[in-house]
């Protein structure tokens, strides 16, 4: 899959949620996972990310929106519900991205929704649990993104289509 992504969460308050967050991103392989004013502990953030993400995948931790510090190129993606936001299944998701999620029981704020380049939302009927969330959105990237063969028309996996070999050429009498 070319490019890279991270994934991240405003607000953030339950470190178990969190914890349950930077797994998934590893686990997706995010290049690098991050919070915005976040309340955590570390202690119960690996109660729930078995993996230890933040050692082995760069973590950080801006205490502000102004201290967020995106690669350049990279585009910040609102994963949120609402009116105007593209259906991720409709979605074209950007070679550099980092995924911002809102916390537990709330939104993003609107300066970080200012900030997103796009707003996504999953086509749910209410709100999914945070780290659901963050497992469908990069799901959805790797669909898009990892160069999968196209899914079958019928069910089950795609068939292999024997490639034709050409053989040395023949000549005619």
């Amino acid at each position: 899959m070319k490019g890279y992504f991270a994934i991240g969460v405003e607000g953030v308050s339950k470190a178990r949620n969190l914890g349950a967050v930077m797994r998934t991103g590893h686990a997706f392989g995010a290049s690098f996972v991050f919070t915005v004013d976040a309340a955590n502990s570390a202690r119960e953030m690996y109660q729930a990310d078995t993996a230890k993400t933040a050692v082995n995948v760069p973590y950080y931790a801006w205490q502000t929106l102004d201290d967020m510090a995106l690669p350049r190129g990279c585009q910040l993606v609102g994963v949120e519900l609402t009116d105007d936001a593209v259906d991720m299944p409709s979605f074209r998701h950007p070679r550099a991205a980092a995924y911002v999620l809102g916390r537990e029981r709330g939104d993003l704020s609107p300066e970080m929704l200012a900030r997103c380049v796009h707003v996504v939302k999953i086509p749910t009927k209410f709100c999914v649990n945070l780290s659901v969330a963050a497992a469908i959105t990069l799901y959805d990237r790797t669909l898009c993104l990892g160069g999968f063969a196209q899914r079958a028309v019928r069910p089950g996996g795609p068939i292999d289509e024997k490639t034709h070999i050409w053989g040395a050429p023949r000549k005619r009498t």
